[in-house]
């Protein structure tokens, strides 16, 4: 179990391990399994070689293949060649990974290359300098490029300055970005936009690192509140197949000598995380990681999800470039402090909810949106994304069975087909207005109260309506009771105890009272366990205006 350094190294040799016997015969690809993302075979075969490097770099061994790779990929005369990268490529991507590996292990990667091999490799990376990329944490890419390509001695313009001048106009305050012009404040604002400027730190001297170590210090005081005391982070957005790399900021600060918290805090967000993440069933049985979450998931892939896209998770090993008697490798870990209440954090448009001396971390949402992303609304709109009990992705949209509808306010004007809130419209704090159809309008306030929280919606309607409103999911397989009646639903498993309860009364003269349900969602929705029920508030309703109160708690299991 990762408990210091050396258990580190070993995690990062047992995830690349069974990697091995998929290499393609020029060591270019790594073809783990049928592509199924929007980009080509090509790219997620590189994709798949590339990821790993964000760990083996920093260990600094085991490299002799990739090195072998990285000739054969960049020879335009090889069948193995990766391909020009086009401006908006999922190969520009994976190009930061190289540049970062050529950075960190210029002796194993470049040092036995032959002078033809160094100028095929120099040429192919430098296309990522003249590419336009996505306008969000895209820009840091040929920034890596660049720290690379000048590590082992190749000129590279000035160019990457305005890209780094417009990565950090996307700051918010408090060391908060947004990823790019967007309404996201999720795990791409920690393990993209901090992660790639604390490398950047970590390799420079300038005035630009020291703004992007002082940022990192202040988002460490919020997002240390994302993660429970036994290292769960709090799944929420898109691209949790990621899984270790949700704490991959923590090896960041330290990889940046950012020393905001105690080396021992610091060190115990990512060893706990890691250890979390050990005790769950992510790869498959020759080793290879999984596209999901705590289990193989497939409904959790987006469309840029590739065989060899979980391997960001080797971003959280950067620490092993730290010599080993650095401070956060002989600094014991330290438990978190115990933070019980809530955190409200603005500029994400969030509260944050802690509870049970930190067992479980609830995470209100009321500003964030992503429609692009395959589960977006459910990703990033429902209200509240647990620790314990995690969010759901749908199955289909006809029936509570196939929605899946947690932590959210379902809505249908033929008892099959439902609506939830897709877009929200944030007009205060932890305060939306959202619209499932034109003629329906919407008004929700999240109230947190540790350990639970109430839902109040105002509900403007000229057609008749039915409504579902769900607590959290608990894991079926190990249930222990459940409990439905007027105006409150209940279930306990392992987990602890999902209750959602109708506290509407007279000071809501136009409220409308709900009986309870338990609903049984489709296999394979929730993103901690495969099979859930899901205590429910069920309404029928008139056209016109009327209130929706519910109290929603979340307690862990014992």
């Amino acid at each position: 179990m990762a408990a210091d350094r050396a258990s580190m190294a070993q995690l990062v040799r047992d995830l690349v391990t069974p990697l091995h016997p998929f290499f393609s015969p020029g060591r270019a690809r790594l073809r783990l399994g049928v592509n199924t993302a929007h980009y080509d075979d090509a790219a997620a075969e590189l994709e798949a070689f590339a990821r790993p490097l964000w760990g083996l770099a920093p260990l600094g061994e085991g490299l002799d293949p990739w090195r072998e790779g990285l000739a054969t990929g960049t020879d335009p005369g090889h069948p193995e060649y990766w391909g020009d990268i086009a401006e908006v490529d999922q190969r520009l991507v994976e190009t930061a990974a190289l540049g970062f590996a050529l950075a960190l292990a210029p002796e194993q990667l470049w040092d036995g290359l032959s002078g033809i091999e160094r100028d095929r490799v120099a040429t192919w990376l430098s296309q990522a300098l003249a590419r336009s990329g996505v306008d969000n944490n895209w820009q840091f890419f040929p920034v890596l490029v660049a720290l690379g390509l000048r590590r082992v001695g190749v000129p590279v313009d000035a160019s990457v300055e305005a890209r780094l001048d417009r990565l950090e106009s996307f700051a918010l305050g408090r060391g908060w970005y947004s990823d790019g012009p967007t309404a996201q404040r999720d795990y791409y604002v920690p393990f993209a936009m901090h992660y790639y400027g604390l490398i950047y730190a970590g390799l420079s001297d300038d005035a630009r690192a020291e703004r992007f170590r002082a940022r990192a210090g202040q988002f460490a005081l919020d997002f240390r509140h994302w993660f429970a005391a036994d290292g769960a982070a709090v799944p929420f957005g898109r691209s949790m197949t990621y899984r270790h790399a949700q704490a991959a900021f923590w090896g960041a600060m330290a990889f940046a000598e950012v020393d905001a918290l105690p080396w021992g805090e610091t060190k115990g967000y990512l060893l706990r995380h890691l250890r979390w993440w050990q005790s769950r069933d992510v790869a498959t049985r020759d080793g290879v990681l999984t596209v999901g979450y705590a289990y193989p998931q497939p409904l959790l892939a987006e469309q840029y999800n590739a065989p060899g896209s979980p391997y960001w998770a080797m971003k959280a090993f950067l620490p092993l470039a730290l010599a080993e008697d650095h401070p956060f490798w002989t600094t014991p870990e330290t438990p978190a402090p115990p933070t019980d209440g809530v955190v409200r954090q603005p500029e994400a448009g969030v509260a944050v909810i802690r509870s049970d001396e930190g067992r479980h971390v609830v995470l209100l949402s009321t500003a964030q949106h992503n429609t692009w992303a395959r589960g977006g609304p459910a990703k990033y709109a429902k209200f509240a994304y647990s620790t314990v009990f995690g969010f759901s992705v749908p199955a289909g949209s006809y029936g509570l069975d196939q929605g899946a509808f947690d932590s959210t306010l379902a809505l249908s004007d033929d008892g099959l087909h439902w609506r939830c809130c897709e877009v929200p419209e944030a007009v205060g704090d932890l305060h939306l207005r959202w619209s499932p159809w034109d003629d329906v309008q919407i008004e929700t306030w999240l109230i947190p109260r540790a350990p639970d929280h109430l839902r109040v919606h105002r509900i403007v309607s000229a057609r008749r309506l039915f409504t579902a409103e769900a607590a959290f999911a608990v894991n079926r397989d190990t249930e222990t009771g459940r409990g439905t009646g007027d105006g409150y639903a209940w279930a306990t498993s392992d987990q602890g105890l999902s209750r959602i309860e109708d506290v509407t009364d007279s000071d809501w003269p136009t409220g409308v009272r709900r009986d309870g349900e338990v609903v049984q969602p489709h296999p394979g929705t929730n993103v901690l366990v495969p099979r859930t029920i899901l205590p429910t508030l069920r309404g029928e309703h008139d056209p016109g205006e009327y209130w929706l109160v519910a109290r929603v708690t979340g307690s862990p299991g014992r």
